[in-house]
């Protein structure tokens, strides 16, 4: 964090997607500023995850193990919510989908990324904005790739866009409750993810993962790969009082690769 410091005493903050990678390096700042933390992921790991956030930082977390692509079940675990002052929408899925692959998993796995980047964002969102009054504070996690576009990763592109359509509505939608709604575009990030689409991406091609990423690098101005910590700053810029008169924008931070 260099010598950035944030205050989010008393404040409650929900993150989303929280088990790993960009979540939960987020969700580890909010914790070290002092935030009360909740976590949510689908997976059980998300319980291991908030116990060790709560021991690095010194403060409670709570957990919440759910499927935002299940309305239903949405609603049911944030119905008992108190107030949420900081909602942070991490929770994705990334995966190739190639248009000219006729395996029919590819239509699955088209439907399953939506569901989860699109549809969970958003019933998230309808459940947790009535816990919140004048000053929340909504980030969405989109990506570069909701600017620009690659071949195969439809699906993902696609949601992405979406997350920032999504994120500028809300903002008109719900500024005059005087709540702020902003997204962070990453580039590429050390993430299980994305080293995931990396190694595929190698299959596909043929060219080793090596001389990708070299090439994904290259296309940056600042040298190296982003690592998940480094995300967390224009998070917790975007919730504090700095960036009070910020709505509806999308932050890049893709180190130089596409300039807005």
């Amino acid at each position: 964090m260099g010598r950035l410091s944030y205050d989010f005493s008393g404040e409650s903050v929900l993150v989303t997607g929280a088990s790993r990678g960009i979540g939960r390096a987020v969700a580890e700042a909010f914790a070290l500023a002092g935030a009360d933390l909740t976590v949510l992921s689908s997976g059980a790991g998300i319980h291991e995850a908030a116990r060790e956030i709560s021991a690095g930082s010194g403060r409670p977390v709570r957990a919440i193990e759910c499927d935002i692509t299940d309305a239903a079940g949405v609603k049911a675990a944030l119905a008992g919510f108190g107030r949420i002052d900081v909602l942070v929408n991490n929770a994705g899925l990334e995966r190739i989908t190639p248009l000219l692959d006729d395996d029919p998993s590819v239509e699955d796995t088209f439907r399953r990324i939506t569901d989860i980047n699109t549809n969970g964002t958003f019933y998230v969102t309808r459940n947790a904005v009535p816990h919140m009054t004048a000053g929340g504070r909504i980030i969405v996690t989109a990506s570069i790739w909701s600017r620009v576009a690659v071949p195969e990763f439809s699906a993902y592109i696609t949601s992405k866009h979406a997350n920032l359509g999504f994120t500028r509505v809300m903002a008109k939608e719900l500024g005059p409750k005087g709540i702020r709604v902003n997204a962070v575009r990453p580039g590429w990030v050390r993430t299980e993810a994305a080293l995931l689409s990396l190694k595929n991406m190698s299959i596909r091609t043929g060219r080793s993962e090596d001389d990708l990423l070299a090439e994904i690098v290259g296309a940056q101005v600042l040298p190296g790969l982003l690592e998940p910590e480094d995300l967390a700053a224009p998070y917790l810029f975007l919730a504090s009082d700095g960036a009070r008169d910020m709505t509806g924008q999308g932050i890049m931070l893709d180190r130089g690769e596409v300039m807005a």
